[in-house]
């Protein structure tokens, strides 16, 4: 392992990654590709350009954008000057990433310019947040509003700045300081921001790529969001340290992950089940060379035997792997190693990364919390200690509010989660947060979110509303309003309007009652 005791910082790793790799392509987008020396290039302007707009050590800089090389830049560009990354969810809707860029106090924020028809600027104006913090927002396209800047403009404001001035800021970074704020919803319906370091994140993604067996020389298609610990740090920061090819795709399409594997002569494609079972069952396969492909990674749902099976069979990939992670252990907690059954890796999430301990609040074999202790639990949320000390004790162990089953190899199997919490197509989501924002439809008196199968992402919210009174809202009503709200994989699927919701003395609400009336 290398990681964190050779690099130090991520501004090393990437400078590191220019001298070693050079001439190798670092980063494919359509028709333009960025060598790893050019990809340094540009990382450095951009540090220099964060320098000259006041960008401090230790201030949080915010990207809200797709998976693209300007994402790649920027992000990179913030954390060499000394910043923390924050890093937003392109599904969410403008009031969501307000509150993210407030409870950071971001300075800086880099956005993308219109994306699938909505404008994000536009959006973030509609917020009506009151952002006091953020001096700068700079649109990552050719125009700009008058208030705003362009990246064009803002690359050039750095011009003033050398690359020795560059180096001395990046070289005074502590691999202890943070690298980046992951905003992750809790049970409270607000996001908190795990924060995580340099050294946690180089450490955890040296011991992703061994034993994904990522290495130089493979084409990685980048189709889990960047604003994802999955997109950024096993997709970005892993291709880093082993000089792997990146071809970030913006949105998930299987027609142009068809298209992108054939043509980029792919070998790694990470992503949620969902993402490989529309890859298995496409018409149109057979049509694409995909015989570049040799390493898959997965998890965030149950993953089907016959997945696995049919990756290695009919794809003929070497290596198929599972893996378990949430934002406060760095995005990664257990993973099934090369050379594992199928069966080990379709009906568990592997065994506990190296310098890490995994644990179970129950006997062998029993199902209980998850507990986790080592190098990849967070440094705390952000500005928050009470919820800090709530989620990690005093012995360090992090409570990860997963229910799961430890076997006696040590793999664990994620079973139920404590926090109620539901997975859409890979994105988490709480249905504490989806039920606050259902609650502010002026119809609606009480509303219970609970998550339910659904054949296509794995599972979908169903909510259960109360109406108030001489209110005809309807479930088409409420959900098209919802649409507009909130990101779309919190949007509930179905509604059921009930007279009253059933709870117990205290008042909570009984979800076990819910999930029954659901079937599930």
């Amino acid at each position: 392992m290398r990681g964190d005791l050779e690099w130090g910082s991520i501004p090393k790793l990437v400078r590191s990654a220019a001298e070693l790799y050079g001439e190798r392509e670092a980063v494919v987008e359509g028709r333009t590709r960025v060598s790893y020396a050019e990809l340094g290039e540009r990382v450095e302007r951009a540090a220099a350009a964060c320098m000259a707009s006041g960008v401090e050590p230790g201030d949080r800089v915010a990207v809200w954008a797709p998976n693209t090389l300007d994402w790649i830049v920027s992000a990179l560009g913030a954390v060499t000057a000394g910043a923390v990354l924050v890093p937003l969810n392109t599904r969410f809707k403008g009031g969501e990433a307000a509150y993210v860029l407030q409870r950071s106090r971001a300075k800086l924020l880099f956005v993308t310019g219109t994306f699938l028809g909505t404008s994000y600027v536009a959006s973030l104006r509609r917020a009506e947040v009151d952002l006091p913090h953020l001096e700068q927002v700079v649109v990552l396209a050719d125009s700009a509003p008058e208030d705003f800047r362009t990246w064009k403009d803002f690359l050039a404001g750095g011009d003033g700045i050398s690359s020795a001035q560059v180096r001395t800021r990046a070289d005074a970074i502590d691999s202890s300081a943070p690298s980046d704020i992951v905003f992750t919803s809790g049970t409270t319906g607000r996001p908190k921001g795990a924060v995580i370091t340099h050294a946690q994140t180089l450490r955890c993604y040296d011991v992703w790529s061994e034993l994904a067996g990522l290495r130089e020389g493979d084409r990685y298609l980048i189709v889990n969001p960047f604003f994802h610990t999955f997109g950024y740090k096993a997709g970005i920061i892993a291709c880093l340290t082993r000089g792997a090819t990146m071809v970030p795709q913006p949105v998930f399409n299987v027609d142009t992950v068809l298209a992108n594997i054939a043509s980029e002569r792919i070998s790694v494609l990470p992503g949620p089940p969902t993402l490989h079972q529309s890859l298995l069952d496409h018409p149109a396969r057979d049509a694409h060379d995909l015989s570049a492909l040799r390493l898959v990674v997965t998890g965030a749902a149950v993953v089907p035997l016959r997945l696995v099976e049919r990756l290695r069979n009919e794809l003929h990939i070497a290596t198929v792997l599972t893996a378990y992670g949430l934002s406060e252990a760095s995005g990664i907690v257990t993973m099934c190693r090369r050379g594992d059954a199928p069966e080990t890796i379709a009906s568990t999430s592997g065994r506990a990364i190296p310098g890490t301990e995994v644990r179970v609040l129950a006997g062998t074999g029993e199902p209980g919390e998850v507990l986790v202790r080592g190098h990849n639990v967070m440094q705390g949320y952000f500005e928050d200690p009470d919820e800090t000390a709530e989620a990690v004790d005093a012995d360090g162990w992090l409570h990860t509010g997963d229910v799961g089953v430890l076997d006696p190899q040590g793999n664990l199997r994620i079973t139920d989660r404590i926090k109620d919490m539901f997975i859409v197509g890979g994105f988490n989501a709480y249905p504490a947060e989806i039920e606050q924002l259902l609650g502010l439809h002026p119809d609606v008196a009480d509303v219970a979110v609970i998550g339910v199968p659904d054949p296509r992402l794995g599972e979908v919210g169903r909510a259960y509303a109360v109406r108030r009174r001489a209110s005809t809202l309807t479930a088409d009503d409420l959900i098209a309003w919802a649409r507009r709200e909130m990101a779309n994989y919190k949007v509930p699927r179905e509604v059921e309007f009930v007279t009253e919701l059933p709870r117990n003395a205290s008042g909570k609400v009984l979800k076990t009652e819910l999930r029954s009336r659901a079937g599930g």
